[in-house]
């Protein structure tokens, strides 16, 4: 059984987002850069409050963000 892994769009849903930048969505969700990309590169996973931060700038449910596979 390997290790979980949670899955994003996030790159393609800022680039579908007038081109948003790593640094505007961090400052929208209240986290730096850094973090955003930790989690594009699926090096961290967001707590469940940050994913559904996230989902919430892009006004689009936490599904099409994240998908969690095993």
């Amino acid at each position: 059984m390997g290790e979980p892994l949670i899955r994003n769009n996030i790159r393609k849903l800022r680039f579908n987002h007038d081109e948003m930048t790593q640094q505007q969505l961090a400052e929208k969700v209240g986290v730096t850069r850094q973090t955003i990309i930790a989690i594009e590169n699926a090096k961290y996973s967001p707590s469940l409050e940050l994913a559904f931060r996230i989902a919430r700038v892009f006004g689009v449910p936490l599904d099409e963000v994240f998908t969690f596979e095993e």
